[in-house]
């Protein structure tokens, strides 16, 4: 057990740390400091070494998850657990399209110099980054109230 919430807590660290760290401070600094052609330019490549990060994040929150919900009972499981099961999912989910849809137009935009629809899906990413670093943050304070509650 205490190597599962390793996996895991490891990697809600890594992926909401970095979406924290991009989205509240790489982000602000890169408009404020960079012409279009430069800080889309810079986006697909932070998001290039980001994101395989994010998917092996992913693939342990998932397995790691999974292994410590059957063992606190399945679906007996604490409510807070079961809450964490469908906010981690969610936020999976909103990734998976992150990194298949706007992602994709982005790398593509950019290859194209394409700026207009590059900062188009640089909005979309950013939207959709800040929904789930919110639900990130949700997640763990679910946990530690649900936790302290009993």
């Amino acid at each position: 057990m205490n190597l599962m919430l390793f996996l895991h807590v490891s990697s809600v660290v890594i992926w909401v740390g970095g979406m924290f760290f991009a989205y509240l401070a790489l982000r602000p600094v890169a408009a404020s400091v960079l012409e279009p052609p430069q800080r889309l330019t810079l986006w697909s490549g932070v998001f290039g070494k980001f994101f395989p990060w994010v998917w092996g994040s992913v693939v342990l929150i998932l397995l790691s998850g999974l292994d410590m919900l059957m063992r606190l009972g399945g679906a007996a499981a604490p409510h807070y657990a079961l809450t964490m099961l469908v906010l981690g999912v969610a936020m999976m989910l909103i990734y998976a399209h992150v990194f298949f849809a706007p992602y994709k137009k982005l790398k593509q935009a950019v290859g194209r110099q394409d700026w207009k629809a590059g900062g188009a899906a640089l909005a979309q990413i950013r939207r959709l980054i800040g929904i789930n670093l919110t639900l990130g943050l949700v997640t763990i304070a679910v946990v530690f109230v649900g936790r302290a509650l009993g």
